[in-house]
């Protein structure tokens, strides 16, 4: 038994620190959505792309995603963790300084973003194209965040953690390690790196993190913000605290496993390929459970959504979270896949998730909380409705639209004649006939981006006319004396859970069918001890979890291990697979053998590489796949399908994941140099009804020699065999592969300098060849690598 002193204490609330995310969280907006706009007009009329290096579409739509995701939802999701959190804990923030420099420092990531994506720095990988001093800054800002945030809960006043704080606390402790793991590299300069993963890996570790920047960025914050600011808008509890904890504790576990579904039917190893789809099958529950969750929370007051704008966003992005989690996991069977991978079906998806629900429950929170910070009422409610109108009309125009040019694309793609032979074999045709759907994209686009400017002027009204509220609150704080026995949460159900899902993941994912069942048996002991021993009357059988919400230590670390255990059975087998796969092999005499001990390397030339880089720099990653599907329609268009042991040097990989272009991985076999340099410079010259960008620019500009060398010695300690003389004679090397494909472009009137960016381009598009062609022309040039086998 224990005993204690008690104290009134008065706690003001830094609000000001919210006021200012919610200031550039209204900024940042107009500016992702604005660009959101730009972008989609270019893929309409080709023109929009002006013919200017820096508002290229593969440079533009990097930065709509950055703004619209880091930026905007970023910032919301930063004022609204910082307001509940103080109140939910009953505890001012734990530091005003480590506040300022959160906002600040974040806001310079987002300058810093702006000024290098235009100009072409970029890693190449969706959703972390952000050059390697931008993630150290990240990575430090992070840590801020996470110090105050955990500052904040050590000093609170209130024991138990209220659900909101759940989802808060995943998402503090998942994004750092998604984001250091994926943007892990090697510089070559302050402004050029390369990733430590490659090929294979390096997708798998990429969609691990895109996945789930999704899941724990734009989902698990904006679920603890729906947690919190839809029953204070509504007046009335959360639904059910029970299915609040099924929700919590099975999406932060099922959702890390998910990403590979963003490979599937690629050269992606078939078990991790298998493993994602099942764990995507299975979000479906948690997911629905959690926006049944929210609908259910307006129960006895349905009436209120006639006439609150809040309550109206709130309900159509619930709505649109329920949407999208169900087209996820359909979207995630292999069949269904295989039609709508590479197509504006995904992107109907994706904009279904991020217009439907991130910006339904930022503006929702915008409008009910504006006008609370300062303390007057919302400036026009007729307004606020007329936005809403326009914006959900503006979302379904888009979303609808996107739906049916995906499944139209998907089914163009794969049709087959009678023959059994490509009835479309055309690739542009599928552009021509989408023209009007990209257009009512466009339009739907603009009506939501013109709803945003109404709720702008709206919110600064409202600023204007009201004056800033600072808020406290009295706190009765208890002080134990001394402390009586505490219940063992170890055979609690979170610990045992966490252990025993552990045990049946390794037994799956590191097993054969010897050691497999021994795991399973080892899990089945530990359950069997778990129920006898949790029968003796401790947490772990009764009110198990409202003791787990009072030790925020324990939460947390059970947290991180549910998010852990997903990213270590998926990620780690693949990492420590050697890259010693067979590779196109030939015998002495040049022809095809099955010897393992003679290989073919498909190593770069300094100029491909060089142009290798150029690719990536200019995103044409955002528009071109490199990953032919073992799918007779897909080797019937663009070749042999891809290998797994084909990408082992790419680094980045680039297997793309939108067809807005053909598939590149084998385009060295159908043009040559002269194709390349007319359709770089002019797209519409060889296809009149191409929206492709022209890259002229890069026929002036030209590559710096001097810095390839040092490209190449970062390349072979990431496991590229170049030598010391590869290395020394890079810039030699290059200038006499260019002046190779110089003579061969002059033989039709073509001039180009060997050392220009477009030359760099156009050997890497001849590089992208089949291996069968790869060996007929080495035999041919006598250039036969033979190298060690395993």
């Amino acid at each position: 038994m224990s005993t204690s002193t008690v104290e009134t204490r008065r706690i003001a609330y830094d609000d000001s620190i919210v006021r200012a995310f919610l200031r550039v969280t209204m900024l940042w907006g107009v500016v992702g959505l604005g660009l959101g706009v730009l972008v989609a007009s270019q893929l309409s009329h080709h023109q929009a792309n002006t013919g200017l290096p820096f508002l290229s579409f593969g440079r533009l739509r990097p930065l709509h995603t950055n703004g619209a995701i880091f930026a905007f939802v970023g910032n919301m999701m930063f004022a609204g963790i910082y307001y509940s959190l103080q109140r939910l804990l009953k505890a001012r923030l734990f530091s005003d300084v480590l506040s300022r420099i959160h906002f600040w420092g974040w806001q310079i990531i987002i300058v810093c973003a702006a000024l290098t994506l235009p100009f072409g720095l970029t890693q190449g990988k969706e959703y972390a194209e952000l050059i390697w001093p931008i993630d150290v800054l990240v990575a430090l800002i992070w840590v801020v965040f996470a110090v105050n945030f955990f500052g904040t809960i050590a000093k609170r006043n209130e024991k138990n953690l209220y659900v909101a704080i759940w989802f808060y606390i995943a998402t503090v402790l998942t994004i750092p390690v998604l984001y250091i793991v994926n943007n892990l590299c090697i510089p070559t300069s302050w402004v050029h790196s390369y990733p430590v993963f490659g090929g294979v890996q390096d997708a798998l570790v990429q969609w691990w993190y895109g996945h789930n920047a999704v899941a724990f960025f734009l989902t698990t914050p904006i679920l603890g913000i729906m947690y919190y600011f839809l029953p204070k808008a509504v007046g009335r509890p959360v639904y059910s605290y029970r299915l609040s904890v099924v929700h919590f504790w099975s999406l932060v576990f099922l959702y890390i496993w998910a990403g590979p579904h963003h490979l599937l039917n690629s050269a992606l190893p078939e078990w991790a390929q298998t493993l994602g789809m099942i764990f995507s099958l299975m979000l479906w529950a948690p997911s629905w459970g959690g926006m049944l969750n929210g609908l259910l929370t307006l129960r006895g007051a349905w009436d209120k959504l006639r006439t609150d704008p809040v309550i109206k966003f709130y309900i159509v992005g619930v709505t649109f979270y329920g949407m999208s989690t169900f087209e996820g996991p359909l979207l995630s069977i292999k069949s269904v896949n295989g039609l709508a991978h590479y197509s504006d079906w995904i992107i109907g998806h994706v904009h279904g998730g991020t217009l439907g629900w991130n910006t339904g429950m930022a503006v929702g929170m915008l409008y009910w909380l504006v006008p609370k910070m300062w303390g007057t009422a919302l400036w026009s409610v007729r307004l606020a409705n007329f936005h809403f109108w326009t914006s959900t009309f503006g979302i379904l125009l888009y979303v609808v639209a996107m739906w049916i040019n995906g499944v139209n694309q998907g089914l163009f793609w794969r049709e087959l004649n009678a023959d059994g032979y490509l009835a479309n074999p055309d690739f542009v045709e599928i552009l021509v006939s989408g023209r009007f759907l990209y257009a009512m994209r466009l339009v739907g686009g603009s009506i939501f981006f013109v709803g945003y400017i109404l709720m702008l002027v709206n919110l600064i009204a409202t600023m204007r006319a009201g004056k800033v509220v600072e808020s406290s609150v009295d706190v009765v704080v208890s002080k134990p004396l001394s402390v009586g026995p505490q219940r063992s949460m170890v055979f609690s159900t979170p610990v045992m859970l966490s252990l025993v899902a552990t045990l049946v993941a390794i037994g799956f994912g590191t097993g054969d069918a010897v050691t497999t069942p021994l795991w399973l048996g080892v899990a089945g002991i530990v359950t069997i001890a778990w129920i006898l021993i949790g029968r003796g009357g401790g947490a772990a059988m009764h009110g198990w979890h409202s003791v787990l919400e009072g030790k925020s230590f324990l939460f947390s670390g059970l947290t991180l291990a549910a998010i852990l255990v997903g990213g270590i059975v998926q990620i780690v087998p693949s990492v420590l697979t050697r890259n010693d796969y067979p590779k196109f092999a030939l015998n002495d005499k040049g022809e095809p053998t099955t010897d393992p001990n003679i290989y073919v390397q498909a190593v770069r030339t300094p100029l491909e590489q060089e142009g290798r880089d150029i690719y990536v720099s200019e995103g044409c990653y955002n528009c071109h796949s490199q990953m032919v599907r073992p799918f007779r329609f897909e080797t019937l268009r663009f070749g042999p399908y891809s290998k797994l042991e084909e990408f082992i040097y790419d680094h980045p990989f680039q297997w793309g994941s939108k067809r807005t272009g053909p598939d590149l991985h084998r385009v060295g076999d159908r043009y040559q140099a002269p194709w390349h340099y007319a359709h770089f410079l002019n797209p519409r010259d060889l296809a009149p009804n191409s929206n492709m960008p022209a890259y002229a620019w890069l026929k002036e500009e030209k590559l710096d020699l001097d810095a390839t060398g040092g490209k190449l010695s970062v390349l072979r300690t990431l496991g590229v065999p170049y030598s010391d003389a590869d290395i020394a004679g890079a810039k030699d090397a290059v200038l006499a592969q260019g002046q190779k494909i110089a003579a061969d472009l002059a033989t039709q009137g073509m001039e180009l300098a060997p050392d220009s960016k477009l030359m760099a381009l156009i050997a890497y598009m001849l590089y992208l060849e089949s291996p069968e062609k790869r060996e007929a022309r080495l035999k041919a040039e006598k250039q036969v690598t033979a190298v060690g086998g395993r």
